[in-house]
């Protein structure tokens, strides 16, 4: 049996001992010699799954993909220098999705910066605006002969116990508060020395778990404002599978004057729910928004990707908003009355048992409208020609049931937004910052530690962007990618005041003539193509037969004339 090995540097060892203690065993280490102690110390122990990625953003959304899935924080390595400022993205988005990362950069001792050494900036607080905590370690010598001195000895103390509160800290905080955290970990040289024995055997110092309960008085007041509402809205935001119980979405199903929205991104089915805002919205008119307008309007779950209701809840506001959520509630609709910190299981519980349903027609008038608009869909759809809403249509009645849906941003989560999914799909999509960067990456994360068969839904300019997201041996054979290839950011040819010159094609849309046949031949994955229906219908059959790769299908949508078909979608409800 092969022997452990720990770095000889004590800080190596606290930090690799403390993440173990606090059950961080992903580890995403990006290559470097600054950051030699922590590489070696994770990978030599048996309890750590390490995953080299080599480019520093597609690491971090490969971590953040892993953290999706597993809910406990993942750890990202790197050295020191421009390479920690390729995390800042997946930063950002871990940040505004409630994702736990852990940031551990190598860096140079203190007096090394800022004079002039090679892969050394100011890595100190580098992410302070959208970081849960920023850790900052003192370096430490690690002398070739037995320190006599008292003094150096007695900062060498000062120093270790310094790192251990402020690593405990950190880690305590990404996993209680669900959030990136960053540890710089500054190194002495030499970098690669190791023992058989560990030196350091640092205190784990335990987490502090918060209990939010409701008050009396509030649960009064608000039962008391539930009752006598004759309008209620409860929209749900990004929300994992199966996060919320049965029984509450039943609960609201049977409520006459409950109207529930959700979105792809929310991972609740219900007949009685309406699941294409959009759709419900858009057409509606002055008189037509002020029936819609609740008296209520009760929010949990992540972000909301639909700008109409957005739009809608700014202009005919709720008397009352009441966001539930253990850690945050933004202000989105600009009528935010109560943030209940509480889960919203342990929320419905304790509220519900004494709420009353109020009979009116409030839900079975919406949910008439939305069963008019869904037949205006179907009339819609049969009359289209081969085009991204068409892709749309096919693909998800043709993806087998029981995958991960990963979308990608921009076109790809608005067009899924149309539709009814499968039930046994689960949807995830980057919908912190909702960037285009990192989702190939953020995809793979998932995939490999889930075990799920996984689907990524992506546009073409996302795809490219993270094309080094392939650079990846851990892919799984199961793993499929749908990209539709529209040949450019087609999202901007629907914005109201494009107009087709050089200026817009080149600076807005980003024409282009790239295909992913080339990328997929150098990374070793499966390539197919259609640019019609029925080789489209051929290929997605062709991506989900039995395969010893991963597998891609390339659609070729036209440039020009999606934008128009989609905006002729929505005045065929008017």
């Amino acid at each position: 049996m092969k022997k452990r090995l720990y770095s000889k540097i004590p800080l190596s060892q606290t930090i690799v001992a403390l993440c173990e203690a606090k059950g961080i065993h992903h580890i995403v280490i990006s290559p470097g010699s600054r950051n030699a102690p922590l590489t070696i110390g994770f990978t030599e122990n048996p309890n750590m799954y390490c995953y080299s990625i080599v480019d520093e953003r597609c690491a971090a959304f490969f971590a953040l993909g892993i953290a999706q899935q597993i809910k406990k924080p993942v750890a990202l390595v790197c050295t020191s220098g421009s390479a920690l400022l390729n995390y800042y993205p997946a930063i950002s988005e871990a940040f505004y999705s409630d994702i736990p990362l852990v940031v551990l950069s190598a860096d140079r001792p203190i007096e090394r910066i800022d004079i002039g050494d090679g892969q050394t900036i100011r890595q100190k607080n580098v992410f302070e605006n959208h970081i849960m905590y920023s850790a900052n370690l003192y370096s430490e010598i690690v002398p070739e002969i037995q320190v006599h001195d008292i003094k150096i000895k007695q900062k060498q103390h000062e120093a270790q116990k310094h790192n251990e509160r402020e690593i405990n800290i950190a880690l305590n905080i990404s996993i209680e508060k669900k959030g990136p955290v960053h540890i710089n970990v500054p190194f002495y040289e030499p970098l690669y020395d190791t023992l058989e024995h560990p030196t350091s055997i640092p205190k784990n110092i335990p987490i502090e778990h918060i209990e939010h309960r409701i008050s009396e008085t509030l649960r009064s007041n608000m039962l008391y404002e539930w009752n006598k509402a004759n309008r209620k809205i409860i929209l749900i935001g990004v929300n994992s599978p199966n996060n919320i119980e049965q029984k509450w979405i039943d609960h609201f199903a049977e409520d006459p004057s409950v109207l529930v929205l959700t979105e792809t991104t929310s991972n609740i089915y219900h007949p009685t729910h309406i699941n294409c805002i959009d759709q419900l919205i858009t057409p509606l008119n002055d008189e037509e928004f002020k029936v819609l307008q609740p008296d209520i309007l009760l929010t949990f779950g992540g972000m909301v990707v639909s700008k109409r209701i957005k739009t809608f809840l700014r202009n005919y506001q709720p008397k009352v908003h009441w966001h539930i959520d253990e850690k945050k509630a933004y202000d989105t609709y600009f009528c935010l009355t109560e943030h209940i910190k509480m889960n919203p299981n342990s929320f419905f519980s304790n509220f519900l048992i004494n709420a009353l349903q109020v009979k009116n027609d409030y839900k079975s008038f919406w949910i008439s409208i939305r069963d008019q608009r869904r037949m205006r869909h179907r009339e819609y759809l049969e009359t289209i020609e081969f085009t991204d809403l068409k892709v749309f249509e096919t693909l998800f009645d043709y993806i087998p049931d029981h995958q991960m849906i990963q979308l990608s941003n921009s076109s790809t989560v608005r067009y899924a937004q149309l539709f009814s999914l499968n039930p046994t799909f689960s949807v995830y999509c980057n919908r912190g910052t909702s960037g285009i960067d990192g989702s190939t990456s953020t995809a793979i994360g998932a995939a490999v530690v889930s075990g799920i068969p996984t689907t990524l839904i992506t546009g073409d300019l996302s795809f490219f962007y993270d094309s080094n997201g392939l650079w990846n041996d851990t892919i799984p054979a199961n793993f499929r990618i749908i990209l539709i290839n529209n040949g450019g950011g087609g999202i901007f040819r629907i914005l109201p005041g494009k107009s087709e010159s050089d200026n817009f094609s080149t600076f807005f849309e980003t024409k282009h003539n790239l295909d992913a046949e080339h990328l997929c031949d150098m990374f070793r994955i499966g390539y197919h193509q259609a640019n019609e229906i029925e080789g489209f219908v051929k290929g997605i059959k062709n991506l989900y037969k039995d395969h010893d790769s991963p597998q891609l299908l390339e659609v070729f949508t036209p440039r020009k004339i999606n934008d128009s078909v989609l905006i002729d979608y929505f005045k065929c409800f008017v």
